[in-house]
């Protein structure tokens, strides 16, 4: 599988080369010159500009490497199958009113094999298949699965492609567009939400004002907003910086309200929000409103970055 196109706006300068085992050259030949006076912005002089390669994905530890049919955990076969949570089917482990192929199992940690039949209080329990499917959100649709205002949501428009109920991993206010990824895979959808997690995404920002150099630094740095700290992973304008107005935004852990409230803290008016990666998911090939499934290498992608 070829490694995902970094979009074209996210661009850095290379400080070290490309082959570690270069680092015996001299640091003439590694990297430009540093102006002797210096630039107001602190970067570098020259006129040549440096843009890092994508690098290759490492490949996943054996014992990580994602495999739909191998043995997994009895308590995240009942919690997949949405009966309880993990801590809970422990305790329902323990209490002896779950078996495996007609065996009473107490024990915590047993795996359960392609073909086992688990029940649970003498009911047989049906191990979904699971399914992921990625979403090019538009705008005007939230994204709940029910909505008493009778507001469109992004369930109408995955309508029909499983047969199995399938759900958004996250939550994006209704004019944000977008990736949006949806499944019944519980332990997934528990990664990429945790506090913890660090998936990067990026977001395309369109804005009403000319933004400033000066303030897209200071971005970089953090800003102190309503007494706690934002700060973006990367904050760049689009390509090569020729329209002010186009801004993308690295991100591992920031919601989308507060990337828009850093640029209402210098007095910008977000007119356009586009999440346009998931961490290795990109829009290539997905117009506005369509969707498809991923493939099972990107499924490994996600369960490895998350």
């Amino acid at each position: 599988m070829k490694t995902p196109s970094i979009p074209r706006f996210e661009r850095y300068f290379v400080l070290l080369p490309a082959n570690p085992l270069d680092m015996n050259k001299k640091r003439s030949d590694r990297q430009p010159k540093r102006d002797a006076k210096g630039p107001k912005s602190g970067g570098y002089q020259g006129k040549k500009e440096f843009q890092r390669k994508p690098s290759k994905p490492k490949a996943a530890h054996p014992g990580r490497r994602y495999d739909e049919n191998a043995p997994v955990r009895l308590n995240k076969f009942i919690a997949n199958s949405g009966i309880c949570s993990r801590r809970e089917a422990d305790v329902l482990i323990k209490t002896g009113v779950v078996s495996i192929n007609g065996e009473i199992v107490t024990e915590l940690g047993t795996k359960v094999k392609p073909g086992d039949v688990v029940k649970y209080d003498g009911h047989t329990i049906a191990q979904e298949k699971k399914r992921y499917v990625l979403l090019n959100k538009p705008k005007n649709f939230i994204t709940a699965v029910n909505d008493p205002l009778k507001r469109k949501t992004v369930m109408s428009l995955i309508k029909g492609a499983t047969k199995e109920p399938i759900f958004p991993v996250d939550k994006m206010d209704r004019q944000t567009t977008g990736l949006l990824l949806f499944t019944n895979d519980q332990e997934l959808a528990r990664r990429m939400s945790r506090n913890e997690n660090k998936l990067r995404m990026i977001y395309q920002i369109s804005l009403k004002e000319k933004v400033k150099p000066l303030h897209i630094e200071q971005m970089k740095k953090g800003v102190e907003i309503e007494g706690l700290m934002v700060q973006p992973d990367d904050i760049q304008f689009v390509g090569d910086g020729s329209d002010p107005h186009e801004v993308g935004v690295t991100v591992t852990s920031l919601k989308a309200a507060k990337i828009i409230a850093l640029f209402e803290h210098y007095g910008y008016h977000v007119t356009r929000m586009d999440r346009v990666t998931l961490g290795s998911l990109t829009k290539k090939d997905l117009p506005r409103g369509q969707y498809r499934a991923l493939t099972k290498e990107e499924v490994g992608f996600l369960y490895m970055n998350s």
